[in-house]
Formats: C-alpha cells, sequence, structure tokens
C-alpha cells in the first residue's frame, strides 16, 4: 500500500515572515526565472547548496533553524516518473508520486530544522549551550544548519525546488527508539512517517531519540531544547515508557506507578504555561506472544499515562491497544514482517510497521477530535489497525543509508 501525496499549496493558513526569502533551484534543466539556482548533476554541496555524499539523490539547502515550506516541481518530457520525497533524516514527505511523461505537478511540504545549540544560560546559572548529542547523531542531517531531501524512487522526476521560511504551528515529538527519525535502512519509526500525513501548513518536529526516557530526556537538555522553541498554538506529543521500566538502567529508572506519573505532570505544566497543548501517547508494544495473543510488557506504563491523562485533563492516544490489535492481525507468522531486521527485532520497526503505527496515531488524532486533526490531509481513507494493509503488498523506496546495527533500546 503507498501514500499518495496530494497535490496542494496551502498558503493562507500560514503567516510568511516579511523578511522571508524564496531560494529557488532548478535540478539539470535551464532555469524559467533569473532568480532560480541551475544546480549541476553531481554539485556538491558548497556556498549553501549541492549534493551530499557524492549522491543525486540527496539535496542539501543551508537552512537557519525554523520551519520552511518546500515546494517541488516533478515531472520530466519523455518518461514518466515516479518519486518519492524525505526530508533531513529520511522523514517522509511524498510518497510514489506518479506523474506521465510530458507532465509536471508541483507539491509543497512542510519541513523543521533545528541545530544543537540553545541559548546559553545567565552567568552562574545551571544549563548548557548545547543538547548532549549522542555519537550517532554527530553530523547527521537532524541536527545541522541545513535542510536535506533525498530524492528517491526507480524514476524519480524532480525538476525544481523552492525553499521559503514560514511561520506555521508546530508539532513537537517526544520520545524513544520507536518515535525517532531513525537515520537508515532497514529500522524506521512512527514519528518519521507522520509528515506524510499532515497537510503543508503544520511542521512536525521530530526530537525523540534511541534510547532515551523521560530523565534522560532532561538530562541531555533535550526537553530544555523543545521549551527553548516551543510557542503558543503548538502541540507536543510525548510518548515513553519502553526505557523508563528498565530498573537494571538505575539513573534513568522511573517506576510506573510513582516518579513515571510525576514526570508526566512536570512535563505537562511546562508545556501548558508556554501555551502548548500536550498529548500523551502509549507506547507500542513490542511482539512477545502468548499463544496468538500478544504478551503485554508495557501495561503498567500505559496504565500511567491514561490515569496522568484522566486526572489532568490530557488527550491520551492509545497507541499500545493499537499496536496490539495490529500485530495480532497479522498473526505470530506474519508479524515479524513489521519489525527491523527482518522481524529479528521485536521491538524496533520496518518502514511497514512503521507507517501503520503513524497512520495509528492519526486516527488517535481524528477520534480524539484534536483540533489538531484540521491539519491531516483530507484525502486519509479510513483506517483500522485490527485490519492493516497487507504487508506483502506494501512498499516505500528505501533511503541510501543502510546499517545493521539494532537502535538503541529494546
Amino acid at each position: 500500500m503507498r501514500l499518495i501525496a496530494i497535490v496542494a499549496m496551502i498558503a493562507a493558513a500560514t503567516i510568511q515572515p516579511a523578511s522571508a526569502q524564496v531560494r529557488r533551484f532548478a535540478l539539470g534543466i535551464t532555469p524559467a526565472s533569473p532568480d532560480t539556482v541551475t544546480v549541476a548533476p553531481g554539485r556538491a554541496y558548497a556556498e549553501g547548496y549541492g549534493y551530499e555524499m557524492g549522491s543525486d539523490r540527496l539535496f542539501s539547502v543551508a537552512a537557519a533553524p525554523g520551519n520552511y515550506r518546500v515546494t517541488v516541481t516533478i515531472g520530466l518530457p519523455n518518461i514518466a516518473t515516479e518519486t518519492t520525497i524525505k526530508a533531513e533524516s529520511r522523514r517522509l514527505m511524498v510518497d510514489a508520486l506518479k506523474v506521465a511523461a510530458g507532465r509536471h505537478v508541483t507539491v509543497s511540504f512542510i519541513v523543521n530544522v533545528r541545530n544543537a545549540n540553545l541559548v546559553p544560560p545567565p552567568p552562574n546559572a545551571p544549563g548548557g549551550s548545547r543538547v548532549l548529542l549522542k555519537p550517532r547523531e554527530q553530523g547527521s542531517f537532524s541536527w545541522d544548519d541545513k535542510l536535506t531531501l533525498e530524492i528517491l524512487g526507480e524514476h524519480p522526476g524532480v525538476t525544481a525546488i523552492a525553499v521559503e521560511p514560514v511561520t506555521v504551528p508546530t508539532v513537537f515529538l517526544l520520545g524513544d527508539s520507536t518515535v525517532t527519525d531513525q537515520p537508515a535502512e532497514p529500522a524506521a519509526s512512527w514519528g518519521q512517517m507522520l509528515p506524510a500525513l499532515f497537510a503543508p501548513d503544520i511542521a512536525i518536529a521530530n526530537h525523540a531519540e534511541s534510547g532515551e526516557t523521560m530523565k534522560s530526556f532532561m538530562t541531555e537538555l533535550r526537553l530544555a531544547k523543545v521549551l527553548e522553541l516551543a510557542r503558543p498554538g503548538d502541540w507536543a506529543l510525548i510518548q515513553f515508557g519502553h526505557n523508563d521500566q528498565k530498573a537494571n538502567w538505575p539513573q534513568t529508572y522511573a517506576a510506573a506507578e510513582t516518579t513515571y506519573r510525576d514526570y508526566l505532570r512536570a512535563w505537562i505544566a511546562e508545556f501548558r504555561r508556554r501555551g502548548v497543548t500536550p498529548v500523551l501517547v502509549t507506547s507500542p508494544e513490542r511482539r512477545f506472544w502468548a499463544g496468538t495473543k500478544i504478551r503485554p510488557t508495557l501495561s503498567d506504563y500505559a496504565a500511567a499515562v491514561k490515569a496522568v491523562g484522566a486526572e489532568l485533563d490530557v488527550p491520551v492516544i492509545d497507541l499500545n491497544t493499537m499496536s496490539m490489535a495490529f500485530y495480532e492481525a497479522l498473526g505470530p507468522d506474519r508479524a515479524p514482517m513489521a519489525f527491523n531486521d527482518n522481524g529479528k527485532d521485536a521491538t524496533h520497526h520496518d518502514n511497514y510497521g512503521a507507517w501503520v503505527l503513524a497512520r495509528s496515531v492519526a486516527k488517535g488524532v481524528a477520534d480524539a477530535k484534536l483540533s489538531l486533526a484540521r491539519h491531516l490531509k483530507t484525502d486519509l481513507p479510513p483506517f483500522d489497525p485490527s485490519r492493516p494493509p497487507d504487508p506483502s503488498g506494501f512498499r516505500l523506496a528505501p533511503s541510501i543509508a543502510h546499517d545493521t546495527r539494532r537502535p538503541d533500546g529494546n
């Protein structure tokens, strides 16, 4: 099953900064206007634009932290094209968009760009001036001063790119390896699939990272980074539990019945005092079986999320329940097709599993009737995680990066 990107440009719902400047690039063709820069094939990144890693599939533009509307023109004169576009670290933006030979379409989407810098604290105040990134994050497309697009497909047809800073609401994702932008095939997480389900009038800023707990997210200044960036009218989707439950990690363990709930309450208060709407998400289950049913390993943390949500009137998306319905619908023999490393990994997902979980999160947003739902694409078909698409028919153009190492956490 494929996501077919809508052909849309939604400008009325956004406010363009007075100083906004559109940067236009023509990829290997004669530009249509004098303010467009021609990018020759293989032109290595320099002077603020060009291709990365010796590949014509990875195009970067220098970009300060913020949200950008990217508008791409797709279509070639003599051949039919099929184009998939991912941004930064494999965030899905356009999926398998087909354009007939001699035709072209224009598609827009929103990309969030960030770096690890923090506003330094005042003299003698605690804190830091940078997020404490892990070695695998150093130099990644998620934490640099560039906007990077990965242009994929057997016959991609991007001929022009325009990049424009915009002010739009932002959805911040805070979580662990089941949420983060996994940087390489075959692993994937629901957070990096989510942008393809939203219209180009809102940004998805995925700050989740593998191996994180609520406590480590604070000590590494990741929460500080999100709180520094968040503005009134933004959203924060919070999903932790996989690593918080590990009593063998004594420095970050948080018991479901006590400290874990207290952390949730504190985070909710921090976001609310900034005018940001928090939404709690229960963690997707691991693929452990008891006969034909999933054996829960996170039920006490899911219960804690629901209890705090009810106590503080915070919306809860029950991804834990939906994930079990998803796995059980596939059954023990086929459920591995939704997981990383050909199913050897029982925690982390592949592109198919990540997409189904992202679709489940979108369903949760819609079912809860959150105002965020008005930003979902209007052409999303009905979805039921207990009736998932056939994994054998799912296709998503693979990214260039490939790494057989498991993500942190389990």
